[in-house]
C-alpha cells in the first residue's frame, strides 16, 4: 500500500498528463464522444500508471507526446511536428483563468475585526473550497466533515449553469493551482464559457459585493507546449525572424531584453511556451475587468447595485442601507446584508462550525456561511503535528484554553495598547515565471511549493515568537471575553499564493516579519525537515537554489550593518515586508494605505540592491507612535520631515533593511536595553541630529565620553564599529553612515549621510528581552 506521500508525488506527476488527455477525449462537444465509463477507468489508470482503455489509447499516447518534444528551431521543424501530429494541432483545450478582484477594497471596507476576518475568510472559502469543488475536488481536513457543504456547491453549479454534464466534465486533475485568490484550469473546450460565469457568478452569489473576474480561451493542444501559433503555421513568428529582429523596440518589450547574442534561443524558448498561454488570459482578464464585453458572455462592468435613502442609517461603511441591528452584539452595530454575512464567516472563522446566533437569526436571512475552516484552526493543527513548535509556542498552556481575539482592542490590550500590521510579498515572482516555469506541470508545482513555503514560515514564525496572552483590565463594551481570558496574540487577515497579511503585537512584529522571510527561502531551499500539515508529510517539489555564478554579491555595498561573517542568500526566491507598528485604535483604511506603501518602498530598496547581487529579502517599517498622523505618502514624509540639508544631505532615517540589517538593528536595541542605556541621553542625542553632521558627532561622543566603561564599550561595538565605519579609513562617523547613491546606475542620487538612532529610539520601548536578559539588567540596576 503507498503511503500519503507517494500518493500526493504520483498525483502530481501524472495530473497535467491526465488533464491534457481528459479533455482530448472528451472531445468538443459538451457529451463525450467515449463512453463515460471509459473516461473514468482512463483517468484512474493515467493517475496510477496502469494500462488505458483500448478506445482511448491512440488519443492518450498522443497526450504523452506533447512532454517529450524538443524544441524546433526553425519554422520548417514546427510546420513537420504539426504535420507529424495533427491530432495535436487540430483538437483544442479550453484555459480558465478567475478570481477575486479589488481584494483589499471588499476585505478591510469594514473598521471592525470580525468583519475583517469574516470577509478574508469568505473569500479563501470560496478559492479553496467552493471553486475546487465544481472540479470534485473535495476539501481535506481533520477537524471538519464537509460532506454535505461539498454537495451543495455542485447542486449550485448544476443550478446556475444549466449543463446536467458539467459535474462529469470536470475533475480534479483539471487544477493547475486554486490559491492566492485565484484558480487556473483546464476544462474541455464546451464548458470554458460556462465555467468563467459560474466562477465569477459565485462571488457575487456568496459575498454580494465583492468583484470577482475570469476568462476563458480555446487554444491548440501543441499551443500548450509551444505557446501562441497562427492558424496557417507558415505565418508563424519563430526563431529565425526573432534572432534577426530581436533589438526591434517591440519584440523587445514582448520577449524581454536581453544582454548577449547568445542569449537568443532560450529567451525565445521560455517565451513560447505555457507561460504565452497565461499572459493572454491575464491580458483578457484585464479588459473584463475593465469593462470590456466579450463575445458570448455576460457583461460584468455593472458591479451589484444596492438601493439606499438619505434617511435610512446606513452599515459601517456608510455604502449600504442596513437591515438589522445586532444588540447582542459589543457595540450593538447595524449591518446590512453584505456586513451581517462578514460577521457570521467571522464568528465561523473562530469556531469552524457553530449553530447561527441569535442577532443572526433575527435577520430572518437564509443564507449559512457553511464550514469555515479559519487560519487559527490551521496554526492549531501545524501546532498538534509539530511537537518542538508546540512546546516553544503554548509552554504550559494548553490549547484549547487559549481562544481567538474578538477585536483589535484585544491584540492592543495584550501588547501595551500597540498593534502592528504584516505586509510581506514574493520578490520578482513573475520574472522568475518567466524564465523558469514553462509548462502546466511546473506551474502546479510552482504553486504548490509557494503556498506551502508561504503558510509553513508564517506558523513557524509565529510559534516561535509568541505565546498566548492573557487579557487585563479590558471593558466589557470592548469585549465578551473576561479579564483572565488567553487569547492568541495575533490575527492571520490572509495568507495567500506568496501574500501575506497579518496583525501581530508591536513588540515581536520586526522579529515575525524577519523569520517569515528567512524560513520563506529555507523551506524553498529544502533545509526545514519535513513539513507536517493536516497530518500528511510534504516537501518543496523543484530546485530553487541560485546557481554560483548568477548571483555575485558585493556585501559592502548591499549591507550597511558589518557584513564580514555574512551568507549571500542562496535562494532564487525571497519576500519583501512592510510593518506599521501603530495604536490599536488607528483607522484600518488608515493603517492600510500606509502598510501598502511600506512594502512598495521595501520592494523598490531590493530591485536596486539587485545591481550589486543581493536577492534575498527587505523590510520598511514605520512606528506611528511619534508621528500620529502622516497627511501625505511615506515617501514624501521622510523627504520634507525626515530629510535635512545642513551643509550636506542628512536622512534621519535609514529603512528599508535588508533582513542582515534588521537583525542588526535589533541587536543595537537590545544591547542598549540589556545594560539599562538611560533613555534621556538616548532621546537626547537624537535631538541633536538636526543641527548637522559635525554637531551630531560631537555631541554623541560628548555623550559616549560620560558613560560608564562597559556601556561605552558596549555602544562601541555594537553600533559605531558595526554600523558607522567611515569609508575611506579606519575611523567612523557615528551616528552617521555614509551613502554615496550609486546603488542604481541608471538613477543616482545625490550623496547623503543616514542614521539609525532615530529607528533605535521609536522601537526601545517595543522591543523585549528575554527574561533572563531582563532578570540580569535588573540586577546590574539594583546594584
Amino acid at each position: 500500500m503507498s503511503t500519503g506521500k507517494e500518493t500526493i508525488e504520483m498525483l502530481c506527476s501524472n495530473s497535467m498528463t491526465t488533464a491534457i488527455a481528459w479533455c482530448l477525449t472528451w472531445g468538443e462537444a459538451s457529451q463525450p464522444q467515449f463512453d463515460l465509463s471509459v473516461l473514468q477507468q482512463m483517468r484512474q489508470a493515467l493517475n496510477h500508471r496502469k494500462e488505458v482503455p483500448n478506445e482511448v489509447k491512440s488519443l492518450v499516447e498522443e497526450a504523452k507526446q506533447l512532454d517529450t518534444f524538443g524544441f524546433p528551431e526553425t519554422l520548417q521543424d514546427l510546420k513537420q511536428l504539426t504535420e507529424k501530429h495533427p491530432i495535436l494541432w487540430n483538437a483544442k483545450i479550453g484555459l480558465v483563468y478567475g478570481g477575486a478582484t479589488k481584494i483589499k477594497q471588499y476585505v478591510f471596507e469594514a473598521a471592525k475585526l470580525p468583519d475583517i476576518r469574516g470577509a478574508s475568510a469568505l473569500l479563501d472559502r470560496i478559492n479553496l473550497v467552493d471553486l475546487p469543488a465544481f472540479f470534485n475536488k473535495k476539501p481535506e481536513s481533520k477537524l471538519y466533515n464537509y460532506n454535505a457543504q461539498y454537495i451543495d456547491i455542485r447542486k449550485w453549479l448544476t443550478q446556475n449553469t444549466k449543463h446536467t454534464n458539467i459535474l462529469e466534465a470536470l475533475i480534479p486533475e483539471l487544477i493547475i493551482y486554486s490559491t492566492g485568490g485565484n484558480i487556473l484550469a483546464f476544462c474541455p473546450i464546451a464548458f470554458v464559457d460556462v465555467l468563467a460565469n459560474a466562477i465569477e457568478k459565485r462571488y457575487t452569489h456568496e459575498t454580494l459585493t465583492a468583484n470577482s473576474c475570469a476568462v476563458g480561451v480555446k487554444f491548440r493542444l501543441i499551443e500548450t507546449r509551444f505557446g501562441l501559433l497562427q492558424d496557417n503555421i507558415e505565418e508563424t513568428f519563430w526563431l529565425e525572424k526573432y534572432q534577426q529582429q530581436y533589438k526591434e523596440p517591440l519584440i523587445e518589450a514582448y520577449y524581454g531584453k536581453i544582454k548577449d547574442k547568445s542569449e537568443r534561443f532560450d529567451n525565445f524558448k521560455n517565451r513560447k511556451s505555457f507561460n504565452e498561454l497565461t499572459t493572454k488570459l491575464a491580458v483578457l482578464f484585464n479588459q473584463r475587468r475593465s469593462g470590456n464585453d466579450f463575445e458570448n458572455r455576460h457583461t460584468r462592468r455593472y458591479p451589484p447595485m444596492f438601493e439606499t435613502h438619505p434617511y435610512l442609517k446606513r452599515d459601517q461603511g456608510e455604502q449600504r442601507s442596513t437591515i438589522t441591528q445586532a444588540n447582542q452584539l459589543p457595540g450593538e452595530p447595524y449591518f446590512s446584508e453584505t456586513f451581517a454575512r462578514k460577521r457570521r464567516v467571522g464568528d465561523r472563522a473562530k469556531t469552524g462550525f457553530s449553530a447561527p446566533p441569535q442577532w443572526y437569526k433575527d435577520t430572518g436571512l437564509k443564507w449559512e456561511a457553511g464550514i469555515i475552516e479559519g487560519w487559527v484552526d490551521k496554526f492549531e493543527e501545524f501546532l498538534s503535528e509539530n511537537t518542538e513548535q508546540r512546546h516553544k509556542y503554548c509552554g504550559s498552556y494548553q490549547l484549547d484554553q487559549v481562544n481567538i481575539p474578538q477585536s483589535l482592542t484585544e491584540i492592543g490590550n495584550v501588547s501595551n495598547g500597540f498593534i502592528a500590521y504584516i505586509y510581506a510579498d514574493g520578490n520578482n515572482t513573475g520574472g522568475y515565471i518567466q524564465k523558469n516555469i514553462p509548462t502546466a506541470k511546473d506551474y502546479q508545482e510552482f504553486s504548490y511549493d509557494i503556498s506551502l513555503a508561504t503558510e509553513y514560515a508564517v506558523y513557524q514564525a509565529l510559534a516561535y515568537n509568541l505565546q498566548p496572552r492573557v487579557l487585563t483590565n479590558i471593558k466589557k463594551s470592548e469585549s465578551s471575553h473576561k479579564n483572565g481570558t488567553f487569547i492568541h496574540p495575533f490575527e492571520i487577515l490572509t495568507i495567500g499564493g506568496d501574500d501575506i497579511i497579518l496583525i501581530v503585537p508591536a513588540d515581536k512584529a520586526l522579529e515575525i516579519a524577519k523569520m517569515i522571510s528567512e524560513q520563506f527561502e529555507q523551506i524553498l531551499l529544502r533545509q526545514v525537515s519535513l513539513v507536517n500539515i493536516q497530518g500528511k508529510n510534504v516537501e518543496i517539489k523543484r530546485d530553487y537554489r541560485v546557481k554560483s555564478s548568477e548571483k555575485p554579491i558585493d556585501f559592502s555595498k548591499c549591507h550597511r550593518y558589518s557584513w564580514q561573517n555574512t551568507e549571500s542568500s542562496q535562494c532564487e526566491l525571497s519576500t519583501s515586508s512592510g510593518v506599521l507598528i501603530t495604536a490599536y485604535n488607528t483607522p484600518v483604511y488608515y493603517a492600510q494605505n500606509l502598510f501598502e506603501q511600506l512594502l512598495k518602498s521595501a520592494k523598490q530598496r531590493g530591485k536596486k540592491l539587485t545591481n550589486v547581487g543581493y536577492g534575498g529579502g527587505i523590510v520598511d517599517f514605520l512606528t506611528m507612535k511619534s508621528v500620529t498622523m502622516i497627511s501625505s505618502n511615506i515617501k514624501d514624509f521622510r523627504k520634507q520631515a525626515l530629510t535635512k540639508e545642513r551643509g550636506a544631505k542628512l536622512r534621519l532615517y535609514a529603512a528599508p533593511y535588508t533582513l542582515h540589517e534588521l537583525g542588526g538593528l535589533l541587536k543595537v536595541v537590545e544591547a542598549l536595553k540589556e545594560v539599562n542605556f538611560p533613555k534621556s541621553q538616548i532621546y537626547q542625542i537624537r535631538s541633536f541630529l538636526e543641527s548637522g553632521k559635525r554637531t551630531a558627532i560631537l555631541n554623541y561622543l560628548y555623550f559616549r565620553s560620560r558613560l560608564k566603561s562597559d556601556k561605552s564599550e558596549l555602544l562601541k561595538k555594537q553600533f559605531e564599529d558595526a554600523w558607522c565605519k567611515a569609508k575611506t579609513n579606519e575611523g567612523n562617523i557615528a551616528p552617521w553612515m555614509y551613502d554615496s547613491g550609486k546603488l542604481d546606475p541608471l538613477h543616482p542620487e545625490d550623496p547623503a549621510y543616514e542614521t539609525i538612532w532615530r529607528e533605535i529610539v521609536d522601537l526601545y520601548d517595543f522591543i523585549q528581552l528575554s527574561d533572563a536578559k531582563a532578570s540580569i539588567s535588573s540586577l546590574e540596576v539594583d546594584a
